[in-house]
């Protein structure tokens, strides 16, 4: 979310706009942006989207696509599917948010990153129309991610629901197949402060005659997706009905790969895959609950005549950070002492981290944490280890918990440590203090993970 971003300031093509930094400056402060306003940048509605794509010429209705939402795990869920459909030889465009380095990260075709020189004349073709409509930075940037998936004619696109999903931007789009994840406690000032109430944000892309893939079953949000799929007369498939995966074991600390075992539940249903075990280079452990919506969405997808191979996807799933610049995901940054960040930042996110932290081995562990000032961090760090050593910050945006209020509120829990004004003096200053065999943790946002990857 930092900039500057890397630039090609001798981009010149006709507009306002002369340069890559120009426009991007442009598109952080003037427009409306959640990740620095919080809901304020929130449009409750379709409309500017709509009479974006309709200004374009709709462009969302020229490729094929799969709808990806939930709580946790979308993200994760987006690239691994697009690392699948690319490695099987379609030109696959992924849109996601939001980007941790270079705002371009959130536009990808077979994993390459939209050009600085494209993103410069998009602004630059549609500067008079942003003026009028006024939207917020990310009713624009998806209406840019359809537009360049469009006239680069993928075969089709993975889109991330942004917040929610109802009343999304990408809500506009009518795909092959939509896919949920996982219902948690998140962004409850937005989309309610119960778990059936965000369910119901997120049953909210299921479309009419359009399958619809829930990777966890989770008893209190079914019924919401039962009821909104039999609405929409909708195929529904929970995933882990279909799929017991788990983790190999014994398996090295922390494994470059992770290796899992896969078996169908139902043995009197033919099986769609023959092998039964695969390796991820994601290697966090929550991974497990992601990879069998993700496969269930391929069987579908095969379903639908798509040429899927099994040895594609099994190399995909080795490769996904190299095939679709995914970054963040229980990430190694440093051996001795191991540094690892990860972009979980609610309750059921942490939780899952936590579950990975046990896996480890180590002497120490150093907790590098920050927060949003809208999250619930009571109940984050309620949660926390009060054996670690903490190492209080704050990211580099308006809606940053500030680090002393973090760690005042902290010390409640019986958490200590001391406030550092920036991520990288907390990060530097753990460092110092770790043994060799120590681990540092770097999380509790995904802005903070933003300024160490």
């Amino acid at each position: 979310m930092n900039m500057p971003e890397n630039t090609s300031d001798n981009l010149k093509p006709e507009g306002p706009f002369n340069s890559y930094s120009n426009v991007i400056s442009y598109l952080y402060s003037r427009l409306p942006m959640f990740s620095r306003l919080g809901a304020d940048a929130i449009k409750a509605d379709l409309i500017n989207t709509e009479k974006f794509c309709t200004h374009l010429s709709e462009p969302q209705n020229t490729f094929k696509s799969v709808h990806i939402g939930g709580t946790n795990g979308k993200g994760s869920s987006s690239h691994m599917l697009a690392a699948i459909l690319q490695t099987a030889g379609y030109k696959t465009g992924l849109y996601t948010s939001p980007h941790l380095k270079d705002f371009r990260e959130r536009i990808r075709i077979n994993g390459e990153m939209i050009s600085e020189l494209d993103v410069l004349q998009f602004v630059n073709d549609n500067y008079e129309f942003i003026e009028r409509l006024e939207p917020s930075f990310f009713e624009v940037t998806v209406a840019m991610a359809f537009h360049h998936f469009a006239i680069n004619k993928v075969d089709i696109a993975v889109i991330e629901v942004g917040l929610g999903g109802r009343l999304d931007s990408t809500n506009v789009i009518h795909p092959q197949l939509s896919l949920i994840s996982n219902i948690a406690f998140d962004h409850m000032n937005i989309l309610g402060n119960t778990l059936l109430l965000i369910a119901g944000e997120k049953a909210g892309i299921i479309k009419k005659e359009v399958p619809v893939i829930i990777s966890q079953k989770q008893d209190e949000v079914e019924d919401i997706f039962i009821k909104k799929a039999a609405e929409q007369q909708s195929k529904i498939v929970f995933a882990s009905e279909v799929w017991l995966i788990k983790k190999s074991s014994p398996q090295p600390n922390l494994p470059e790969l992770l290796k899992v075992d896969i078996k169908q539940k139902n043995d009197s249903v033919p099986s769609y895959f023959g092998f039964n075990t695969l390796e991820l280079d994601l290697t966090g452990i929550y991974q497990l609950k992601n990879l069998a919506g993700v496969l269930s969405a391929i069987k579908q997808l095969h379903d639908f005549g798509y040429q899927i191979a099994e040895q594609n996807i099994i190399d995909a799933l080795r490769q996904v950070k190299a095939l679709t610049g995914l970054m963040g995901r229980w990430q190694m940054l440093q051996k001795a002492p191991l540094v690892i960040c990860d972009t979980g930042h609610n309750e059921d996110g942490i939780r899952e981290v936590l579950k990975n932290i046990e896996q480890c081995s180590f002497d120490q562990l150093h907790m590098v944490i920050g927060m949003l000032s809208d999250k619930d961090s009571s109940g984050i760090l309620k949660m926390l280890p009060k054996n670690a050593k903490y190492y209080f910050c704050q990211p580099d945006l308006p809606r940053a918990k500030p680090a002393i209020e973090l760690r005042n509120e902290a010390q409640a829990y019986n958490l200590h440590g001391k406030y550092y004004s920036s991520v990288s003096d907390a990060l530097e200053t753990a460092k110092k203090n770790a043994g060799k065999n120590d681990l540092i943790f770097v999380g509790g946002s995904t802005f903070v993970v933003a300024e160490v990857v």
